[in-house]
């Protein structure tokens, strides 16, 4: 990733090579536009908390479709969704002739200023569920920003300035991204007959703030309510702490992030010495936010690989 404010704005914020607000990026580099449109019906969507029990934010929820045009011609789109503040979770079932009876609970990243709900969440969903795999998006609460979509953007410049600036994004956090999470697990557990998958095979993957969900659903598992396995998909790898129930870990980083690809291997490396079931997959290429994979580097690979990983630990044995 290029040290330029805008372009690092791109891969954390939309979790792709996309960025936020009208024509924006180097001059020289790709060029990005964000264009609201109208907030979908999302009739499976269910909600994780009682109806009226949580209020929408200051601005509302808000839906756009972020385009970027790169300089060998290319372009890509994506929806992005901003502004949660009443969270859910929306299933995407395999057959039921492929289901395997694990289910994945999928967390989309975006800083926790907007959420890659295509590119990290149904994309991801839709190729689990392709392959037997229950799968979940979490649409889980994030930091209210402006509904203007200049606003929003310059917003988001500023984190991504201090971001690449430092290398580190501490000030970047929801806490209420994490009860989501654990509410998600609770929900997914105890509906589990409704959607044929088994309790004890409920895991979760992240990607770059939902990774970082993700590890603090570990983190905060008081009651051993956590998730049974985790995808770690270009989280910091700075160390933490590994509790007594840690699950095993899948974890996946490009070596040319420039976020956390000068951070080492520390998260993997406290797994792996507190004797936790951990795998890493470090590619050369991919940048940070390539999602399922970015074209013309190895980490096309991150899906199948997480699927062996799971296959390889008995997770896909058996149906509900």
């Amino acid at each position: 990733m290029k040290k330029m404010a805008l372009a690092g704005l791109a891969v954390i914020v939309a979790g792709s090579a996309l960025a936020q607000g009208p024509a924006v990026g180097p001059a020289t580099g790709p060029r990005f536009t964000l264009r609201t449109i109208e907030r979908p019906a999302q009739p499976d969507a269910i909600p994780l908390y009682p109806a009226g029990s949580l209020r929408e934010g200051p601005a509302p929820e808000r839906w756009g479709v972020l385009a970027g045009t790169f300089p060998d011609g290319t372009r890509t789109e994506a929806r992005i969704v901003r502004n949660v503040a009443v969270p859910t979770v929306t299933p995407v079932l395999p057959e039921p002739a492929k289901a395997t009876g694990a289910a994945v609970i999928v967390a989309p990243g975006g800083a926790y200023l907007s959420l890659s709900i295509d590119r990290e969440g149904f994309d991801v969903a839709r190729w689990l569920a392709a392959h037997g795999i229950a799968a979940f998006v979490l649409k889980y609460r994030v930091n209210a920003t402006p509904a203007d979509n200049d606003a929003f953007m310059g917003v988001v410049g500023r984190t991504m300035a201090r971001a690449t600036a430092t290398g580190s994004v501490p000030d970047i956090h929801e806490p209420r991204a994490v009860e989501d999470a654990l509410q998600a697990l609770t929900l997914i557990r105890k509906e589990a007959v409704r959607w044929h998958v088994d309790p004890a095979r409920v895991g979760m993957i992240g990607f770059s703030a939902g990774a970082r969900t993700t590890m603090q659903a570990v983190l905060n598992d008081r009651d051993r309510a956590g998730p049974a396995f985790i995808g770690y998909i270009y989280g910091a790898m700075t160390a933490e702490p590994v509790p007594a129930n840690a699950p095993p870990m899948f974890a996946a980083l490009a070596l040319d992030d420039g976020l956390y690809g000068q951070q080492g291997f520390g998260i993997v490396d406290a797994w792996h010495k507190a004797k936790v079931p951990v795998e890493l997959h470090a590619y050369e290429r991919g940048d940070h936010g390539f999602g399922m994979g970015k074209p013309g580097t190895t980490s096309m690979l991150v899906m199948e690989e997480f699927r062996l990983w799971l296959a390889s630990r008995g997770l896909l044995e058996g149906k509900r």
